[in-house]
């Protein structure tokens, strides 16, 4: 993820960041955009078995209550399709930065 924005020339993000003092929720994202409240995950099979899958819900429930917009995207996602990833960025920081 980190090389694909990168190589789109995306700035104003923060990799691995701690939401909790920012956003008073228990959460390390993969990828942040403060500025438009962004939180950005890779998802893979192997890391989520059931349990995981249900944590990974309920923090994004508390992260979108905080007022955030939370991407989900699969390791098929940033290898077969980068650009569709980018686009679905690009979108959500301008639509959330131009208010």
């Amino acid at each position: 993820m980190h090389e694909i924005l990168r190589a789109a020339g995306i700035t104003g993000w923060v990799a691995d960041a701690h939401l909790l003092p920012v956003l008073g929720v228990a959460a390390v994202a993969d990828v942040w955009f403060p500025a438009a409240r962004l939180v950005v995950e890779v998802d893979g099979r192997v890391a989520h078995g059931p349990d995981r899958f249900q944590q990974d819900r309920t923090r994004q429930n508390l992260l979108v209550a905080a007022g955030c917009t939370v991407l989900r995207f699969t390791w098929d996602d940033l290898t077969r399709r980068p650009q569709e990833v980018v686009a679905a960025i690009r979108r959500v920081v301008a639509r959330r930065t131009d208010r």
